[in-house]
C-alpha cells in the first residue's frame, strides 16, 4: 500500500469514528447541557492546535514541505488556538462577546482547515508525512473538522443569548455532570 493510500484510509477511518462518536455520544450529551457545558469541551479540542508548530522541526529533519506551506499551516493553527482560547475565556467569564468570538473562531477554522487541505494536496503531504505529522493529518484533523461542525451546529441550533444567563456561576461548570 502506498503512503498516500495508507494516509487516506487512516484519515477516512478517523472521520467515520469521530462522526460515529459525535452522533452516538456527543450530540445527546450536548442536547442535555447548557451553553457553558456544551461549548467548552468542543472548543477545548482546538486548544492543542499549536502542535502544528512541530512542522518547523519536522521540516528541519526531512519533512518535505515548503516554507510557505509550513507557515500557512502553522500560523493558521496558531490563530485557531488563540480564537478558541478567547471564546472559552468569554464563555467562562460570561462575556457578551462569547458568541461573536465563537463564530469568528468557526469561520477562521474552516478557512484554515480548507487552506491546509489545499496545501496538503498541492505539496503531496499524504505521501510525505510520518511520525507526529502523520498522526496530526490522519487523526487530529478529522477530529477538528467534526468538532467545528458540532460547534457550528450548536451556534445555529441554540437560541440562548448568553452563557451567563443559563448558568449564574459559569466559573463552577463541571464537565462531568
Amino acid at each position: 500500500m502506498s503512503l498516500t493510500v495508507a494516509a487516506a484510509v487512516a484519515m477516512s477511518i478517523s472521520f467515520v469514528v469521530c462522526g460515529f462518536a459525535a452522533v452516538a455520544f456527543v450530540v445527546p450529551w450536548l442536547k442535555a447541557r447548557p451553553w457553558p457545558q456544551a461549548m467548552t469541551p468542543l472548543l477545548a479540542v482546538h486548544l492543542f492546535r499549536h502542535v502544528a508548530l512541530q512542522l518547523f522541526s519536522a521540516q528541519r529533519f526531512g519533512f518535505d514541505i515548503s516554507n510557505v506551506g509550513r507557515d500557512e499551516i502553522a500560523f493558521g493553527d496558531l490563530a485557531g488556538v488563540t480564537l478558541a482560547l478567547l471564546a472559552l475565556a468569554a464563555i467562562r467569564f460570561g462575556s457578551a462577546l462569547w458568541k461573536m468570538l465563537t463564530w469568528l473562531f468557526v469561520l477562521a477554522t474552516v478557512v484554515d482547515l480548507g487552506n491546509s487541505l489545499v496545501v496538503g494536496l498541492r505539496e503531496d503531504l499524504f505521501a510525505r508525512a510520518s511520525g507526529v505529522s502523520w498522526l496530526i493529518l490522519t487523526f487530529y484533523v478529522p477530529a477538528l473538522w467534526v468538532t467545528i461542525a458540532l460547534i457550528a451546529w450548536q451556534l445555529v441550533k441554540r437560541t440562548e443569548s448568553t452563557p451567563a444567563s443559563l448558568h449564574a456561576n459559569s466559573r463552577s461548570v463541571r464537565l462531568t455532570e
